[in-house]
């Protein structure tokens, strides 16, 4: 039997995320598995994986802020943002009198702190319930409404030259929901030279570093966080006892505990370090928001 629990996969350029959990169910032997935020296949890094049970911890993952290590390039636009698209605009050579370090830098601040950005075209979010990137593969115009995100972080580490563009390599921390192609598009507009994300590899999601993390050639017997662990890192963590953690699981309050939590929610662990599952506040009580499968034996 499978025990559930989460993996750290970091995964290689050319695969889907998809790919991802496919190969992830076929080394683990099932079919529950899924991943908390997608990677376009140009993309490298971490993808945070659920087995069995502990599926239902990614949820809790989602909304975790992430850091990315990108590449931008200035001088061209592409159909996508990115290197996977066509390129649709190239800056004639009069547009960068007007490029310096001093407009770099301030196009990357105007694009730091709260920002409303438009999502790419091409992106995953779903359009009347269709994937935007597949209403443009059939040639409709796709045009996404703006979102509000967080750009806690946005630093230039390095700049190259070349003929006719510029590359920046960047490091950017980001609330979920940020598009780093379309940091990169909106940075080149503001230059007047368009721009596009030559590389992006995602290196923490929440708590969780892609240093930690398996090749995908190494995912038989690879080694998962318990969902115990894991949720211990992703939330407030609330030792319970195991009169307490029998009443969570049988859908009893726990009567007067809610100031035990710092929070709205955490992880109700057990004297073994096992889930319960996650706990919320009601009231002056606490109940049960998720429950884990109670571990045989």
């Amino acid at each position: 039997m499978v025990s559930p629990g989460i993996l750290l996969v970091d995964k290689p350029a050319g695969l889907t995320s998809h790919d991802v959990v496919a190969r992830t169910r076929r080394a683990f032997g099932t079919r529950k598995v899924g991943h908390a935020g997608t990677l376009d296949p140009m993309a490298t890094g971490l993808l945070v994986i659920g087995i069995e049970g502990a599926t239902r911890l990614l949820t809790y993952v989602v909304g975790a802020d992430k850091t990315y290590a990108a590449t931008i390039r200035l001088g061209q636009s592409t159909s996508t943002d990115d290197a996977e698209g066509d390129i649709v605009t190239t800056a004639p050579s009069d547009a960068w009198k007007h490029v310096s370090p001093e407009r770099i830098a301030a196009g990357i601040t105007a694009l730091s702190g709260p920002i409303s950005q438009v999502p790419s075209s091409v992106s995953a979010i779903k359009v009347d319930g269709r994937r935007a990137y597949d209403r443009v593969r059939a040639g409709e115009e796709v045009v996404l409404a703006a979102r509000d995100v967080v750009v806690s972080r946005f630093d230039l580490l390095a700049e190259r030259s070349g003929e006719g563009y510029i590359d920046l390599d960047v490091i950017v921390d980001c609330s979920s929901g940020t598009y780093i192609r379309s940091l990169a598009r909106d940075l080149g507009a503001g230059l007047g030279v368009g721009g596009h994300l030559t590389a992006l590899r995602r290196t923490r999601v929440g708590p969780f570093e892609v240093t930690d993390a398996v090749s995908i050639d190494a995912l038989d017997g690879a080694e998962t966080l318990t969902a115990g662990a894991a949720a211990a890192r992703i939330l407030q963590a609330l030792p319970v006892s195991a009169e307490e953690a029998r009443d969570l699981r049988h859908g009893k309050r726990l009567a007067g505990q809610a100031d035990r939590l710092d929070g709205a929610i955490a992880a109700a662990i057990d004297e073994h370090g096992d889930l319960v599952g996650i706990v919320e506040k009601r009231g002056a009580d606490l109940k049960s928001a998720m429950n884990m499968p109670e571990a045989a034996g």
